[in-house]
């Protein structure tokens, strides 16, 4: 580490202490009242308020989405860096995977990088990125071209791991519909076509073909529409299939195989079927070793130990791979519970507002700004992470 920024890394520490209990009461604020997928107006007008406070400017209702804003800061003439924060809530579970603790900590580190720099040098840019839970917001500003320009894209994740980086599958989700005849199961048998017994064919099917599919990749389904009587044949069925792949191109490849599976259900039940994706694409993580291992350092210095992720075990989707594969990015995962715990539980949105949920979410802002300063101003990071990424990116992980 570059001894000349010590002075940078503690100023960075002081403006995060200073501001530790209004951090803390912006993330009790969206734990209390949670908002689901593309319903994050409160969260959005709280936090893009709190950035415009402090003299960043704010353009909201960017790339098309109503609850997605930005706020920046700096001369312009440099990297740039992007502090992400997510603030979707899960429907009934509310903050149950965290999102007011990421709110809260990329809030804090670009408060206080603006506070220790005054100036800064290059652009530093808040974006608040909504629905990753369903829908996935950061899908929709990639393609607006919100990171064009991004230098690094830093955020981190509560968990139940303190892992330094993200072991994040790609994923994608088909909706298979089955078109068969409808009859009379008694009066007239024969004259049926049931898109229902292929509907079922189909998961039969896929359950042969997951037993042989790579470590990272699964098929999940469930039926959406299996007909409406007893004594009619349906003539209509569907399925709504979520599917998970190591990396982009397995999960490209698994799309391909579940259509194939369809298309011969559909042909030896004489249905005809119709193979549709649904919401945009997760692609895989791939994780900056540069960022990631700066982000490391500092959270050391916080109090927070990070290790390698245990090999083999993903800890789901999320589209900051979208954003990964196109500038250097970080999702480090910091614990708030035990590994005999999980997210997307009850006892984990207790957790996201509780002491663990605080000392964890003050350690990312200063680790996370920590990292910003380190981009910014230190002249050798941003060539040294773009090479990374363009590594990574010619072997395909």
């Amino acid at each position: 580490m570059s001894e000349s920024l010590e002075p940078v890394y503690d100023r960075i520490r002081e403006e995060v202490a200073a501001r530790a209990e209004r951090l803390w009461d912006v993330s009790l604020t969206l734990h209390r009242a949670p908002e689901t997928a593309f319903e994050e107006r409160e969260a959005a007008r709280l936090l893009s308020g709190e950035l415009e406070r402090e003299g960043f400017g704010v353009e909201r209702g960017v790339a098309g989405l109503p609850t997605a804003f930005t706020g920046r800061t700096g001369s312009g003439d440099g990297p740039c860096v992007a502090l992400l924060m997510e603030y979707d809530a899960l429907p009934l579970l509310g903050h149950a995977c965290g999102h007011n603790l990421i709110a809260a900590a990329g809030l804090g580190a670009a408060l206080a990088v603006r506070g220790a720099l005054g100036g800064v040098p290059g652009s530093l840019v808040a974006v608040g990125t909504p629905a990753e839970e369903r829908g996935g917001g950061k899908v929709v500003a990639v393609e607006a071209g919100l990171f064009d320009g991004v230098d690094a894209a830093l955020m981190f994740h509560p968990g139940v791991y303190s892992w330094a980086r993200a072991p994040l599958t790609a994923s994608a989700q088909l909706r298979v519909a089955f078109h068969g005849r409808a009859a009379h199961p008694t009066g007239n048998p024969t004259e049926g076509v049931d898109a229902l017994g292929a509907l079922i064919q189909l998961f039969n099917t896929l359950g042969v073909l997951d037993r042989r599919l790579p470590t990272g990749s699964h098929v999940q389904g469930i039926v959406t529409d299996g007909g409406h009587a007893t004594n009619i044949v349906p003539e209509y069925a569907e399925g709504l299939f979520g599917l998970r792949g190591a990396t982009t191109s397995a999960l490209e490849e698994l799309v391909e195989e579940v259509r194939s599976c369809a298309q011969g259900v559909a042909l030896a039940t004489r249905t005809r079927v119709e193979v549709t994706g649904v919401g945009g694409r997760y692609e895989h993580f791939r994780d900056n070793d540069v960022l990631s291992g700066l982000f490391a350092h500092h959270a050391d210095r916080a109090g927070i130990g990070l290790s390698e992720p245990v090999p083999g075990v993903y800890l789901g989707s999320s589209d900051i791979g979208n954003v990964s594969t196109r500038v250097p990015a970080i999702h480090p995962f910091v614990a708030i519970m035990g590994p005999e715990a999980s997210d997307h539980t009850p006892e984990f949105a207790e957790a996201a507002a509780g002491p663990r949920g605080r000392q964890v979410m003050l350690a990312a802002a200063e680790a996370l700004g920590c990292t910003a300063a380190d981009v910014l101003l230190r002249t050798e990071v941003p060539g040294k992470a773009w090479a990374c990424l363009r590594e990574k990116a010619a072997s395909g992980l």
